[in-house]
């Protein structure tokens, strides 16, 4: 078991994200994501999402918010906790990244780039302002074959049709 760090940094009404296209045997490979990456020992998940955001991107964030714990579930990787975070301020400028290229996209651009089909989830409880979550992602390659929030299972026929409209 893993514990990582994601984190989504916005500026006005979009996301600075990372299109992981430079790595090889990446799991996140050709898709958008967040900036984050793994613990390195003895760090917290805040002494995580520091390092991570300013090794990835050059900034340094300045006010950042705890939203939740993700546990993503894969018959092809290990189980991988994964702390999420959004930031609103930071400084410094954004510089060129060694996992891929980074990008500032619309917010309503999100769910139409390649992305994991849970990121869905918790893009919504993010931009509705959900009170910290636990939410368990279960993969099949990378087919996501089933969801729970805060204990409860989530349907995922009902959540396609949300997040299409």
């Amino acid at each position: 078991m893993i514990n990582t760090t994601l984190c989504y940094i916005r500026r006005g009404g979009e996301y600075l994200m990372l299109h992981r296209v430079k790595k090889e045997n990446d799991l996140n490979k050709d898709k958008w994501i967040g900036i984050g990456g793994k613990f390195l020992d003895k760090e917290s998940p805040e002494d995580c999402l520091l390092r991570e955001v300013a090794e990835e991107t050059g900034l340094t964030l300045t006010d950042y918010r705890y939203r939740g714990i993700v546990t993503f579930v894969s018959d092809r990787w290990p189980t991988e906790y994964m702390h999420l975070f959004t930031a609103d301020s930071f400084t410094g400028e954004v510089k060129e990244c060694d996992e891929g290229v980074l990008e500032w996209l619309p917010q309503d651009q999100l769910l139409k780039i390649p992305h994991w089909e849970g990121d869905a989830i918790f893009l919504e409880l993010i931009w509705r302002e959900a009170p910290f979550f636990s939410l368990k992602v279960c993969y099949e390659g990378n087919t996501l074959v089933g969801a729970v929030l805060n204990g409860t299972p989530i349907s995922l026929q009902n959540m396609e049709r949300k997040f299409e409209s």
